[in-house]
C-alpha cells in the first residue's frame, strides 16, 4: 500500500475558537497553526500523529450552517477519527457523551466499534477503534449494539 492514512480533512466552521475548543477537550488534540488573512482564518487541530482537521473560517461563508440528513451532505458526509486503543475510545466515549455531543451507542461492525457524535457546527463524524471483542470473519450491519456497551 502506498498510502499510510489520511493526512487532514478540511472543514468550513463559523467559530474557530469554539471548534478548537470542542476537539481540544473532547480527543486531546492541541492547535497546531494559526493564521489569519483577508478575512480568513486558518487553524490547523491535530487529531492524530500524521492528522489533523484543516479548519476555515470565512467572514460571510455561511456553508458551516448547512447540515442535511446523513448521505446528502454533498462529497464528504462526514469524518471518521481513529481512537489509539479501546481505553482512549471509552475516554472520548464519556467525554462527548458528557457534553451533549453523542447519545454513546456504539455499534459494532465486527472488526471496528463506532461511536457517531456531532462537533458543535453540527458536522456529524464517528470514532472507531479495533473491537477487542471481534471474532475474525464476523461482520456486523449498521445499528448492531456493541454488547460491550448495551447490556
Amino acid at each position: 500500500m502506498l498510502l499510510d492514512g489520511i493526512n487532514h480533512v478540511a472543514v468550513l466552521t463559523s467559530d474557530t475558537d469554539r471548534l478548537t475548543a470542542f476537539y481540544e477537550a473532547n480527543f486531546d488534540a492541541t492547535s497546531k497553526v494559526n493564521t489569519q488573512a483577508d478575512g480568513l482564518r486558518l487553524t490547523m487541530i491535530k487529531v492524530g500523529p500524521t492528522e489533523e482537521l484543516n479548519v476555515f473560517q470565512i467572514e460571510g461563508n455561511t456553508e458551516a450552517e448547512r447540515q442535511v440528513p446523513m448521505f446528502g451532505r454533498g462529497r464528504l458526509d462526514h469524518l471518521a477519527l481513529q481512537a489509539a486503543s479501546i481505553e482512549a475510545f471509552d475516554t472520548i466515549r464519556d467525554r462527548l457523551v458528557s457534553c451533549g455531543a453523542s447519545d454513546g451507542f456504539v455499534t459494532d461492525f465486527g472488526p471496528v466499534l463506532s461511536l457517531f457524535f456531532r462537533d458543535p457546527d453540527g458536522l456529524e463524524a464517528e470514532v472507531c477503534v479495533v473491537n477487542p471483542d471481534a471474532q475474525p470473519g464476523v461482520n456486523h450491519p449498521p445499528g448492531t449494539p456493541a454488547p460491550r456497551y448495551h447490556s
